[in-house]
């Protein structure tokens, strides 16, 4: 295997400048594990046309491996939950399932949780176990539990981190679960999107210890890195950090708007002009305000036979919708079901538009067994509880 002690010392190098990294802990493990354990058996880059193109890290030149591999970027590992580059020798399509993370998020997530020496920690969504072994090296092996949903991922992860000289407690199971056996943990990261924090998580967390994971719905954007601390009361509270962006948990994953929506948005209940065009919901703060007003919405691209554009807001538990159609620059949209989404949208728009357009770090968040409550201080209407079922 190439010694990339040299690329690894530049990706440190990298991420200090940035601001990211800023211990010398945590820059000991980054110039101590190499990526390129972690990647095999290969990674697929994405080329023009939503294709995918396999890169096996046998048989490709080393410097260009070791290239792609210290890349300031994130590496799909699967495709469709089944499908890796050694599987293939052409270009591809699909959805990516797995994928390594950028070092910039990975590193900016393990410096957040401020952990300590002894701190045991439970990770939900090993991936290929990088993350896990920067943590392996930063705080022993045997405080680190991190847990896999898929076998197969985790069967690789598990020989990369034994390769890497790493023995952990690896769990293949839900990730939502976690891990009760070791429980509590002082802190609980999440390399994987949820619609809301599982309370399990703040269960298994000791008092004052820290729950990180990005949060929101299941669009794809507009998701936010929540850090709560639990609470003697097994509450959580805390804040949105910052943007983030992980793919969804599987177990939260929303399946796929399926069938004719122009079947389904044919009758509606009101038609008018949209005082926000709905192209707004493209932009990262107001998708994720979108997302709290309504969390079973689902925005949808679409377009008619003549290639005029469409765009949907749907809730298919509520069997309500929001259609959108563009006449230059005014929108007109049509609602129909219980439940008027637009409206509901629109109005909380309106509100953070008037309170001066906050960023999601003004919001806060406070977590029970029983809801979780979203807000932006000083402004009462600026408020969303979400009751967990």
């Amino acid at each position: 295997m190439t010694d990339t002690a040299l690329e690894r010392r530049a990706l440190a190098d990298r991420l200090e400048k940035s601001g990211v990294l800023t211990t010398p802990e945590w820059r000991a493990a980054v110039e101590a594990v190499p990526r390129e354990l972690f990647l095999h058996p290969g990674v697929f880059l994405p080329v023009e046309g939503g294709r995918w193109r396999p890169v096996t890290a046998v048989g490709s030149d080393p410097a260009e491996w070791a290239k792609i591999v210290y890349s300031d970027r994130s590496l799909t590992t699967q495709l469709d939950g089944h499908l890796t580059a050694d599987q293939v020798g052409d270009l591809v399509t699909g959805s990516p399932t797995s994928s390594s993370t950028t070092p910039f998020t990975v590193v900016d997530m393990v410096e957040r949780l401020e952990v300590e020496a002894a701190h045991r920690v439970l990770e939900i969504g090993t991936g290929t176990g990088y993350s896990s072994a920067l943590m392996c090296h930063r705080l022993g092996e045997d405080n680190v539990t991190t847990v896999e949903v898929d076998p197969a991922v985790s069967a690789r992860a598990d020989a990369a981190l034994e390769t890497a000289g790493f023995e952990t407690w690896t769990v293949t199971g839900d990730g939502l679960l976690g891990h009760p056996r070791r429980a509590p943990y002082d802190r609980v990261i999440a390399t994987c999107a949820v619609r809301r924090i599982p309370y399990t998580w703040i269960r298994q967390t000791k008092p004052g210890g820290i729950v990180l994971a990005t949060v929101g719905g299941a669009w794809g954007h507009g998701t936010g890195l929540a850090r709560v601390v639990v609470g003697e009361d097994g509450t959580a509270e805390g804040r949105i950090t910052g943007r983030s962006s992980f793919m969804q948990a599987r177990s939260q994953a929303a399946p796929p708007v399926s069938g004719d929506l122009s079947a389904r948005t044919a009758y509606a209940d009101t038609e008018r002009q949209a005082e926000f065009p709905p192209t707004l919901l493209e932009e990262w703060m107001p998708a994720f305000l979108a997302q709290l007003a309504a969390p079973g919405a689902r925005f949808v691209r679409a377009a008619t036979r003549e290639g005029a554009q469409l765009l949907y807001l749907y809730d298919p538990e509520r069997e309500s919708f929001a259609e959108f159609t563009a006449a230059g620059d005014a929108w007109t949209v049509r609602q129909g079901g219980p439940v008027a989404l637009w409206d509901v949208i629109e109005r909380d728009l309106t509100a953070w538009r008037d309170a001066g357009s906050p960023d999601i770090s003004a919001v806060r968040l406070h977590i029970t067994d029983r809801s979780h409550t979203y807000w932006i201080e000083d402004n009462p209407l600026l408020i969303w509880q979400h009751h967990v079922a």
